[in-house]
Order: structure tokens, then sequence, then C-alpha cells
């Protein structure tokens, strides 16, 4: 893969501090506004990065690249996908693919029409704990309760309540909980059941944008509660109830660094069988496989993945009457 990392935020400068573990990525460009060319310069020279750009039409066009990651904040997601699908290239697109369903649709028509890679860096959908969590799943017998807590103060919140309006926190452009932090719970449930039967976001609401908020998903005989809080903190942990026994997920959904397995007869086990401490190394290493063999059929599949979750997140928006954008 012959990359051209777009944005240089926090999520950039952790994905870089993993990279190198996937020495077949080709750091190839970097590209930023004005005021980020200091810290582009030093992310260049610390990791190896070919070339820096301000000018993102300049990069697709001159730089060696075969594969942009979207790294920029919710609101830009859209029209930095769409520019580099229409310039031939294949996307990695951090989450939430975008703002609306609509512009995840136009996004995934135009690259199935180009016949391009587009997929959604959903860091749990990949990793080894969710796959054994999924198997282990089968053993609980017939689920019928989850509870996914994902609620963490932020320390942005308080800028919020004294009146400055950042990008976390700003309806025009894609803040608030559910897309921000609740997002990877929704991904972490339709992974294993698909699609609800219908949805539910009760949400505290302050200045047009949610704060924290309950996402009910209502799956006939299971039940899901979506906890996702930037007002408030609590145990981040997710459980799973089946008939036979639970499943307790220790700490977030995009992380799942470990999980307990208890048993109504009295069994118990704990697991922890990721391959890599970095959250983002599984995901990237199939995204680099995914270039290197252009399967197309896993892509589709994904993307069908990432819809569910952008058609959850439009009936959640709307049911709290929340204009994003």
């Amino acid at each position: 893969m012959k990359l051209a990392i777009i944005g240089a935020g926090m999520i950039v400068k952790d994905y870089l501090t993993m990279v190198s573990d996937i020495p077949e990525i080709k750091l190839n460009a970097i590209v930023g506004v004005e005021q980020d060319v200091p810290t582009m310069q030093e992310l260049s020279e610390k990791y190896g990065i070919k070339k820096v750009f301000t000018n993102y039409e300049e990069c697709l066009k001159q730089a060696d690249i075969d594969t942009v990651y979207v790294a920029l904040p919710n609101f830009l997601h859209y029209a930095y996908a769409k520019k580099a699908l229409e310039s031939g290239k294949n996307v990695i697109c951090e989450k939430p693919f975008t703002l609306k369903l609509s512009e995840m649709r136009e996004l995934k028509k135009l690259a199935l029409d180009k016949n391009l890679i587009l997929v959604e860096a959903i860091t749990n959908q990949y990793l080894t704990n969710y796959k054994e969590l999924k198997e282990s799943l089968k053993k609980i017998g017939d689920i019928k309760l989850i509870e996914c807590n994902y609620s963490q103060y932020s320390h942005r919140y308080d800028a919020f309540k004294e009146g400055k309006i950042l990008p976390v926190f700003d309806p025009k452009k894609g803040g608030g909980a559910l897309m921000d932090i609740n997002i990877y719970n929704i991904h972490f449930i339709v992974g294993i059941l698909g699609k609800p039967k219908s949805v539910k976001y009760m949400a505290n609401i302050e200045r047009g944008i949610d704060t924290s908020g309950m996402l009910i998903l209502d799956y006939g005989n299971t039940k899901v509660v979506c906890i996702g809080s930037k007002d408030t903190s609590a145990k981040i942990q997710t459980t799973i109830q089946g008939n036979a026994g639970s499943v307790i997920v220790n700490g977030p959904t995009n992380v799942l660094s470990d999980f307990d397995i208890n048993l109504n007869n009295g069994f118990s086990k704990h697991v922890d069988d990721k391959i890599n401490d970095h959250r983002m190394y599984e995901e990237f290493k199939k995204f680099n496989e995914l270039v290197a063999d252009h399967d197309m059929d896993f892509v589709k599949k994904e993307l069908d993945h990432s819809e569910s979750v952008m058609e959850i997140v439009d009936m959640a928006l709307r049911d709290a009457d929340i204009q994003l954008g």
C-alpha cells in the first residue's frame, strides 16, 4: 500500500506509532493545512513520510500513492473521500463514515462503480478478540440483553459549558456523543446481530448536540442499550446476557482488550487473544492485504456493514431531532 495520510491530529499521531509494525505500508505523503506544516514536518522526519503537502489536489496528482487515509474531523470525511475516489485512489475513511446516510451511499456507489477499495476504519471489526468473542457467544445460549457503556468525561465538555464550541460538540461539524463515542458500540452490535427491528435514541441535548445518550435497539428476542457519554464517567464495559451465561467485555468496544465468559454451570474463562497491543494494527494489516489482493468481495461485505450502521445513526438522529452538518 502506497499511502497518503490526510490530517495531522491525534488519531494520525497515534496511528504512526504503530504503522512501522506493518512494513508493507509505504508512507508516501501527508496532507494538512498551513498551520499543520511544523507538525507534519516533524512527523515526516520521525516516521519517514516522503512528502508533505498543504494542497490536497496536488497530493492526489503528484504523490506516488494508491490509497488515501482520511483522518480528518467528521464533517470533512465525505468531501475528502469523494475527491480521492474521483481521482482513482482507494480510500480508508475514519469513523463515522459520513454525517448522512445518503452521503455514505453515494461514496459506496462511486467506489463500486470505479472498482476501488473503500472501507471504514473501525477497529473492533478486525480485532482477533472480537472474532473470538463472537464464537464464544454460542456458549451462552439465546442472547436476551446487551448493555454497552462507553462513558468518558471529556475535558472539552468544560470548555463547551463555558461557551467554547470545539468540533466534538459542534453540530455543524458532526460532533456529539453518538457520532464520537457511541458509534463504536453500534458497530460492535451490528457485527453480532445485524440490523435491528427498531431504533430509539434518548439523548441529553445541549445547544443542539447530544452530550450523552442511550440508544435502544430492538432485535425482537434480544434487547440492546448502547450508552455513550461525554458529560459523565462510569465503568466502561459491555455485558452480553444469554440464558446459559454471560460475556463481559472489559473496557471500550473499540479496543476490546479482553473479555470474560461466565456460564450458569460454573464454567468461567478469561480471554485475551490480541496479536498486537495497538488497536489499529489488525485493521490496517487487513487494509494492506485488501489493496494488495484487490479483494472487492470483502470490501462489499464491509460496506454493507457500514451502511447498516449509518442507517441506525440516521434513525437515531431523526428520533432525537438532532441536525448535523
